[in-house]
């Protein structure tokens, strides 16, 4: 379904913010094209969170244009971009403690009336995304009462209520588990492969988002400093420079995958994502 996607489903051109007068990106250009799986990469303040909430409406561009499904970003309403984008945050608890069920139904609220009801229809819809995550035997379960994982999984089954062509992740697997980490990505990647959902996702493990996005988006200090396949993107040289360590890179021998690691003194291959 990817290959025969060829349009938009997230666009930036000439895009330029600033925060508090500091300039984040300038005359930014970026195109995920449907149906891709790209992970966003880039250390700390590099700008990744800030491009997710320009491309899902929450921040608006100084200048240039967003465009989401083939229409300006501006032009959506908020109901409207909500059924359009689907966006799930870095894992935490909810200010209330809401149930599973509770929490998954708050996808449907860009399709409910006026009197904010959940119908049949909507319940059974959050019963599907929750089946789809694996998290429908915890419906009744508060929220405080799941693992990180677990958590994370629900917050994801409440995009997939919406029914969004398009999810954005905000590290996703951050203070998860190897487990829960590769749970989510595989859940992503099944969704992105089975069903052609667009996925943008930050990473700061750069091995995990190698192993599971065909694409991968490098920036540093507001620019993109490399955009491609991940033996392409994960160079020694570029990234040793844009995390200011020394970093190698080697070919896992079965997948051919790279992975990239800490290089010099005190550096330890078994932990390749610090």
């Amino acid at each position: 379904m990817r290959a025969a996607a060829l349009h938009a489903a997230l666009e930036m051109t000439g895009v330029s913010f600033s925060f508090r007068e500091v300039a984040v990106f300038t005359a930014l250009g970026l195109r995920i094209a449907s149906g891709e799986m790209v992970a966003l990469i880039g250390p700390n303040g590099s700008g990744k969170t800030t491009l997710l909430r320009l491309l899902s409406g929450a921040l608006a561009p100084d200048a240039g244009e967003v465009v989401v499904c083939g229409r300006p970003a501006s032009a959506w309403t908020t109901r409207e971009r909500a059924r359009m984008v689907a966006v799930v945050a870095q894992e935490g608890m909810a200010a209330f403690d809401f149930t599973v069920m509770e929490t998954v139904l708050m996808g449907r609220t860009p399709y409910l009336g006026l009197l904010g009801i959940e119908g049949p229809e909507d319940v059974r819809i959050a019963e599907e995304s929750l089946r789809r995550t694996g998290m429908l035997g915890f419906a009744g379960r508060l929220l405080s009462h799941l693992s990180g994982g677990e958590r994370q999984l629900v917050f994801v089954a409440r995009a997939l209520a919406q029914r969004a062509q398009v999810m954005l992740l905000d590290e996703p697997t951050s203070w998860l588990d190897i487990r829960h980490r590769q749970e989510i990505y595989a859940l992503l990647s099944r969704l992105n492969k089975e069903e052609g959902l667009t996925i943008l996702t930050t990473s700061h493990d750069i091995n995990l988002a190698a192993q599971w996005c065909p694409r991968m988006i490098l920036i540093d200090q507001g620019r993109i400093r490399a955009d491609g396949a991940p033996e392409n993107v994960l160079q020694p040289a570029v990234l040793s420079e844009v995390y200011q360590t020394p970093l190698r890179v080697v070919a896992d021998p079965e997948t051919g995958i790279p992975w990239a690691f800490p290089s010099g003194p005190g550096a330890r291959a078994s932990d390749p994502q610090r």
